[in-house]
C-alpha cells in the first residue's frame, strides 16, 4: 500500500484507471491485506471525543 511520498500529476481518468489496474493486479491474498492496513491507517483519524448524539443513544447514520 506504501507507495513512498511519490507525488503524482495525472486526471482524474488516469488515476481510476491506474488504480483500477493495480486493484486487479493483486492476488486475493493481496487485496485483503491492503485493506486491513488500509483500515488500520484510517483508525488514526477517529475523532477524540463521541459524537454528542452517540452519548444521547440517539439514532445515528455514519
Amino acid at each position: 500500500m506504501d507507495t513512498g511520498n511519490n507525488l503524482r500529476f495525472e486526471t482524474k481518468e488516469k488515476a481510476n484507471e491506474r488504480r483500477m489496474r493495480e486493484a486487479l493486479s493483486r492476488t486475493p491474498h493481496e487485496r485483503l491485506m491492503f485493506f486491513l492496513e488500509m483500515v488500520q491507517e484510517m483508525q488514526f483519524f477517529e475523532p477524540s471525543k463521541p459524537h454528542p448524539n452517540r452519548v444521547k443513544n440517539n439514532f445515528i447514520l455514519e
